[in-house]
């Protein structure tokens, strides 16, 4: 599923492509991210949501294919081309966002996700696993199975720890590692798992930096060791059992 860098590489690219262009004859204005969902703004006062899900894609002026479910298209001739292979993902034009964007937790990246923030709300979830707790897109948005694993991999956090096991130095690793992994997965433009691509169907450069996604069986790039894969929760988490102990 694409997760904040992949969306964030969408948001990006897509604000160049189409701000500017009208849509149905109304006027785009801009073009946002809230968690995984990307919001494309109207001068109206509506915008545009999509959110990708496990296959989606959203390629600009392209052509449709087998697994298109939309085409919009833009004055100037171009168009947005929303593909999933699954269907689970989905769109819709909506009136008010904010009820929407109300639903999700702070935004990893913003100046406001301070380390004295993310103390304050550990401290109300004592007793989470610190696995599935990054993942909760209502405790913090943006952040799912990829990069949960590699931010706690770089922490040297074990995934099943417990929020009230962890001391003070410990929680400033992991949110060190969150602004460290994600902005460093946004420059690589995300990361192309299955069916991932930026707007021009490119595939995205940070798989080549996974140190456990995905790597189950594999040598742990800091010890030599196996890196182990559980399920916690119905999901994955890879994480290697000599730097990451419980």
């Amino acid at each position: 599923m694409p997760e904040l860098p992949e969306v964030e590489t969408i948001r990006r690219e897509l604000a160049k492509e189409i701000v500017g262009k009208k849509l149905d004859g109304i006027k785009i204005i801009g073009v946002r991210r809230r968690a995984k969902i990307l919001i494309i703004d109207l001068i109206n006062g509506q915008s545009l949501l999509f959110h990708l899900k496990l296959t989606g894609q959203l390629l600009f002026n392209s052509q449709p294919g087998k697994y298109t479910r939309a085409v919009f298209c833009f004055n100037d001739g171009t168009n947005l081309i929303f593909n999933d292979k699954i269907k689970f993902g989905w769109w819709k034009k909506v009136k008010n966002v904010s009820q929407i964007e109300k639903q999700f937790g702070p935004e990893p990246l913003e100046d406001d996700f301070t380390s004295e923030k993310f103390q304050q709300m550990l401290a109300r979830r004592k007793n989470a696993k610190i696995k599935p707790l990054l993942m909760d897109q209502k405790f913090i948005a943006g952040i799912g199975n990829i990069y949960s694993d590699e931010i706690l991999f770089k922490a040297g956090i074990h995934p099943l720890r417990r929020v009230v096991s962890l001391k003070f130095n410990e929680i400033e690793q992991i949110f060190g590692a969150i602004k460290i992994v994600l902005k460093t997965a946004v420059k690589q433009r995300g990361s192309s798992i299955r069916d991932y691509l930026d707007i021009y169907g490119k595939k995205g450069d940070y798989g080549k930096f996974h140190q456990v996604y995905h790597r189950e069986n594999q040598a742990c790039p800091k010890c030599g060791e196996k890196i182990k894969r559980i399920k916690i929760g119905g999901r994955s988490a890879h994480f290697c059992p000599k730097c990451q102990k419980l």
